[in-house]
């Protein structure tokens, strides 16, 4: 079985390949996590899509959320427990 990945998948995965992808890192302090969301090929939509991810974050317990946006090459893991 053969599956087709999108153009703008490939697109976002060479991007970040080349450090150009926008990511957001997301800490947390109870529990006690550092997430990776992204990758994006703008830092519009990561912040359109970011919204929503923290909310998630927030609705499962997550408290003393802080992040940062940055541009750069990330690969596993996307959540490391601290």
């Amino acid at each position: 079985m053969v599956f087709k990945r999108g153009p703008k998948k490939l697109i976002r995965n060479f991007g970040n390949k080349l450090g150009l992808a926008w990511w957001a890192k997301v800490d947390t302090g109870n529990p006690s996590a550092t997430y990776w969301y992204g990758p994006f090929l703008t830092r519009r939509s990561l912040n359109e899509n970011l919204v929503g991810f923290l909310k998630d974050l927030t609705d499962e317990g997550s408290t003393d959320i802080k992040h940062h946006i940055v541009r750069c090459n990330k690969e596993e893991p996307l959540t490391v427990n601290n």
